[in-house]
This record gives C-alpha cells, structure tokens and sequence, in this order.
C-alpha cells in the first residue's frame, strides 16, 4: 500500500470533445486534508467523479487508497464517502430513518448501532425525529456529512460542501473535518472560501481543466512572487483611481477602508504606490499577499495562455 491516499497522472475526462480535465496529475497523502479550489467550470466536480469510480478517465492513470482507477473502480466505491454539492436525502422522511437507509445500502449490520453512534458523533441524536425538509441548511449539511462517514470511509470526497450555509454552521463542519482527518481518514474538499482553503493541509488549485499550483498556503503565495501594500486615509478613492495606471501595479483592491495593491516587480510598485500616496495623502504600509491575490494572478496567467 503507498502512503498517497490518492496518486494520479495525466487524468483526462472529455465531454463532446472537450477535455474538461485535461493531464491532471495530483497526490493526497494519508490523513491528509486537501482543498480544491477552483471557478465555476474548472473542472473540480468532474475531477472528483473520476477519483472517486463514478466517471472512467479518457486518458491517464493512478491509484486512489491503493486501488487502481482504471480496473478497481468497485472497490474505491466501498471505501469511499462522497458528498455531492446537493442535497441528496430523502426530505419526507427523519434523520434517523434517513440513516437507517443508508445503513442498509452499506450492508451494516447491525444497523441500529452504527446509526446510533453516528447521530451522537454528529450531534443529531436530539434531532433523530425531525424530517430532513424541515433542517436549515446546516443541519441538512451535518445530515448530509453523517450519512457518507457512518460506514467509516477512509476517504471522503466533499464536492462545496458548505455552499450556501452560514459561517458558524461553516466553522463547525470544518472542525468536524479536522476530527475525521486527526481519526485518520483522508479528505478532499472542493471550496470557493479563500479561509476555507487555509484550513486545509494542501491547497491544489484547477482553472480550464488544469491543475496550475499544489502546496501548502504558504508555498501557493510564495509561487505567484507577488509584493502587496496597504493605503488607507481619506484620500483613498482618489488612489484607487490613480493606481489603475501605474507601473507595476497589477491588482487593485479595496478592502472596507483600505486599498490593496499587489504587483511583481516590488520596485515599481513600491514608486507607484509612493507617488501616488503624496498625491493623496494616503498612508502606505507593507502588507502580507493573501491567497485570494494569488489565485487571481494564476486565473489571470492561465487565461492569457488559452486565449
């Protein structure tokens, strides 16, 4: 058995010619949380259909825990919890007996056991009666989430999970993540929350079908070679116009009261920012690159290459 949960190379899915996944080559080690990050078509939900059996690849090759893509798709399928960016649940029927379902199509036996520890693990025993079409859309999420890890995968696909839930329903779904992962299961998240990703052990990043960057946060951010500085004051409209202009700037950003500027040559940014800054009267300071930053040189660089 290798130490990658997920190991694939060159992975290639098409639909009507079209590589929706094209030559993505990608390693998620055991235990590990990794985030995947992308825009709306990237190809991040395809990308996981095919890890996960439900999609044949056109070209490429890989194992995901062990088990070859290409001839093992079954046995993935046994050992894996997938959670698709929809709720898939029966709405007219409990929690309890929405689980008691699942139980049955996993084979558990005996059932009552596992379902009752799991809505304890969850925090949905004191809610077991309740129709799912009544939950809010955390605790719908929360279902959702104890349905694909009753049958204690070792790898969970979660396809945007918290999508549309408010961010202290987000905060606690991701510290049930960080216990599944301390417990030794692997997960893939697919996100758009820029602090989402930060709480992920590798970030791996798609755009049109390609995976562009792999790594820790810190490893992304140093990767796009970007300098930023702050402006704020009263001034500060009056610069964000002014900016667009200037050499070396490349992002302009404002952030409440304060303006984020972001080039790669640090030099030329800097004497844009300082020019401008005596034109206004704003005040300038260093600031640290955010990821948000990053990925958007990455999208912009990658859109460059394909038009």
């Amino acid at each position: 058995m290798t130490d990658a949960a997920i190991d694939v190379k060159g992975l290639v899915k098409r639909f009507g010619g079209k590589a929706v996944v094209d030559k993505v080559s990608m390693t998620v080690q055991r235990g590990e949380i990794s985030g995947f990050l992308g825009p709306n078509g990237s190809g991040k939900t395809t990308m996981i259909r095919v890890m996960c059996g439900l999609l044949t690849p056109d070209e490429g090759s890989g194992t995901v825990l062990g088990y070859d893509l290409l001839t093992e798709a079954d046995r993935i399928k046994r050992e894996i919890g997938y959670m698709t960016q929809s709720f898939s649940l029966y709405q007219d029927l409990t929690i309890e007996e929405n689980l008691r379902f699942v139980a049955g199509l996993y084979g558990l036996d005996p059932a009552g056991t596992d379902v009752r520890d799991t809505l304890e693990t969850l925090g949905l025993t004191a809610r077991r009666h309740q129709l799912a079409g009544t939950l809010s859309g955390g605790w719908k999420q929360r279902l959702a989430l104890a349905s694909c890890v009753m049958h204690r995968p070792k790898l969970l696909l979660l396809d945007e999970p918290t999508a549309g839930v408010d961010p202290k329903a987000r905060r606690e779904f991701w510290e049930e993540i960080h216990e599944l992962a301390a417990g030794g299961m692997t997960v893939l998240v697919t996100t758009h929350y820029m602090d989402e990703a930060e709480r992920c052990h590798q970030i791996n990043y798609i755009s049109f079908g390609t995976l562009i960057v792999s790594g820790t946060v810190d490893d992304v951010i140093a990767r796009a070679g970007l300098h930023t500085f702050l402006l704020e004051g009263g001034g500060i409209d009056e610069a964000e116009r002014l900016l667009l202009h200037q050499p070396g700037v490349d992002q302009v950003a404002p952030f409440g009261a304060k303006l984020h500027v972001v080039g790669r040559d640090r030099t030329l940014l800097r004497q844009s920012v300082d020019k401008v800054a005596a034109e206004t009267g704003v005040r300038v300071s260093p600031a640290d690159t955010s990821l948000e930053d990053a990925f958007i040189r990455f999208i912009g660089e990658k859109k460059g290459t394909t038009q």
